[in-house]
């Protein structure tokens, strides 16, 4: 079962194409970085490794063993600007990662192959 939408796409798109365009308010960011969650967890869909983005957002995605209990196993974590050029292909996966902008641990937690998302922007 896919999980459930709670972004309207098309609101969700316009967010991120004022993100995208340096005019974004922070309500923009938070229904950017929402959307593009809901994205990855369309692409990717599972609970092996959770993604998280705060303040703004959380989802679990990738396939593999359901978490259920504790911290998870796969954790991935970063700020909103960073999943936003991430998800856009601003920066790449590795080079966030060996900056620092991206913790991820676990061995499912490489995001790298599902990322940039292929997303229609404008």
């Amino acid at each position: 079962m896919p999980p459930r939408r709670r972004t309207d796409p098309v609101t969700g798109r316009a967010a991120l194409v004022a993100w995208s365009e340096g005019v974004g308010e922070r309500r923009d960011i938070t229904t950017a970085v929402r959307f593009t969650l809901e994205e990855l967890a369309d692409v990717a869909p599972g609970n092996a490794v959770e993604v998280r983005v705060p303040p703004a957002g959380a989802v679990q995605a990738v396939a593999g063993p359901r978490h259920t209990r504790g911290t998870p196993p796969n954790v991935v974590e970063t700020d909103p600007a960073t999943w936003l050029e991430l998800v856009t292909g601003r920066v790449t996966w590795d080079d966030a990662v060996a900056d620092g902008r991206v913790t991820a641990s676990g061995e499912r937690a490489d995001l790298s192959q599902f990322l940039p998302l292929h997303l229609r922007v404008g």
